[in-house]
């Protein structure tokens, strides 16, 4: 006996109730999504842009009540002992250095990060005086290109440009006249994620430095520097750890380039003496001599308390549901907005991804107004790029679907201004 074969019955499914399945079912089976709980995210928004401001964590509030009442209103000058004032920066820099793979004693916190990567970069050239060329990435976020600039001048060096994909090609025929190269792991503007091991091992098999600029990975990915064998590393607090807008920035300077470690800023702070007052500066032991100034205590602490955000938790596991969201989301672009001119410039492959994704549309900056006035916040890089980052620990898949179909239906509705007003110089 044969069976007729059966035309299967219409399917009612289409990709958005696909895509809503998805998102349910990979935030369903999150097991970081109590970690949302740790921030104070507005209701009703849909908040996109931690690679640039991080959001507010529930834990800073109270602390810094506590810092400003307290301990500056009440103890006063005594805090710099009696509430640790004095040790925040080496404090708060173990606390980073734990997030970036890096063993206490070698990261510090405080000032900014234009400030810190001038320190790395001179600091790092000093070490290799008889090399004549200091390499940066073309690509590079302007403030690295500038200082790098600034640096290669101060110290009478050249300075190359060259992509990290053209690096190990450069050092086989320069190597032996580089100082120094500077990278940063992630891409500002298209989220493509560099192979810090292999970067860092190609600058070394020609005794050359690295100098890292993390702003766009610590907190997002494990990164193991003191594995990988960094000797310099430096970042911000306000992207992905959330320390609030114009948090302290750090410095890691492995333990091995310590006791040559001379810093271009010899501040009081980093004297081996601090309130010995002597006529000469003698540099503090350790990572301490990178100190400069007095540091910025309260917005120190806050970052302090931002960084509790991530007690508990895995950066594998933050890892892995970045590359599930930016996955999930290059996706909702695919289906949803490929047919309305948008097209990805960060890369399908996970291991090639940070923790953006990034679109491009000739209208990018009135699409980010668009958006933010329907409750979703994500933001733009000239000329044409709109830029969405997810975090780990508070993103959720359900918030790129709201963000995707926001995107499509004002675009199919010409919900937008070409050319919007400006309103302020950020976008």
């Amino acid at each position: 006996m044969t069976t007729t074969p059966t035309t299967p019955a219409p399917t009612t499914t289409t990709p958005a109730t696909d895509l809503a399945e998805a998102a349910a079912r990979l935030d369903a089976d999150d097991p970081l999504a109590h970690a949302r709980e740790r921030f104070l995210l507005p209701p009703d928004v849909v908040y996109l842009d931690g690679n640039s401001l991080g959001p507010l964590p529930a834990a800073v509030p109270p602390v810094l009540t506590d810092v400003v009442t307290r301990q500056w209103g009440t103890d006063l000058i005594g805090s710099w002992n009696g509430n640790g004032w004095w040790e925040a920066p080496l404090r708060v820099g173990d606390a980073i250095g734990a997030l970036i793979g890096a063993a206490p004693g070698q990261t510090v916190a405080g000032d900014s990060t234009s400030v810190q990567l001038f320190t790395a970069l001179d600091a790092a050239v000093s070490l290799r005086p008889d090399r004549t060329l200091l390499v940066t990435d073309p690509g590079h976020f302007p403030t690295d290109r500038y200082v790098a600039a600034a640096v290669a001048e101060r110290r009478g060096l050249e300075l190359r440009r060259v992509p990290p994909a053209e690096l190990a090609g450069f050092l086989h025929s320069e190597g032996e006249r580089v100082a120094v190269v500077s990278y940063s792991p992630v891409d500002f503007r298209t989220g493509e994620l560099f192979d810090v091991r292999a970067l860092t091992r190609a600058a070394h098999d020609a005794d050359a430095l690295v100098v890292w600029d993390l702003c766009h990975a610590a907190g997002a990915l494990p990164l193991e520097l003191d594995a990988l064998g960094v000797d310099f590393a430096v970042g911000c607090g306000y992207k992905f750890l959330s320390g609030g807008p114009g948090a302290p920035a750090y410095l890691y300077v492995a333990h091995r380039h310590h006791p040559g470690l001379r810093t271009p800023l010899p501040g009081w702070t980093g004297h081996a003496d601090p309130f010995g007052l002597s006529r000469d500066y003698a540099p503090a032991p350790g990572i301490a001599r990178a100190r400069i100034g007095t540091p910025p205590v309260l917005s120190l602490l806050a970052l302090e308390a931002a960084l509790s955000a991530y007690d508990g938790v895995d950066l594998a596991d933050v890892r892995a549901k970045s590359l599930s969201l930016t996955g999930f989301f290059l996706r909702c672009a695919d289906e949803l907005l490929a047919p309305f001119g948008f097209t990805s410039v960060t890369p399908a492959d996970p291991g090639r991804r940070g923790s953006q994704v990034s679109l491009r549309h000739p209208h990018a900056h009135a699409l980010t107004r668009a958006l933010a006035e329907r409750g979703v916040i994500a933001d733009m890089r000239a000329p044409d790029l709109l830029r969405f980052g997810v975090h780990g620990l508070y993103t959720t898949h359900g918030d790129l679907l709201t963000a995707a179909r926001c995107l499509r239906d004002i675009v199919a509705e010409g919900a937008y201004d070409p050319t919007p007003r400006v309103t302020g110089p950020v976008t």
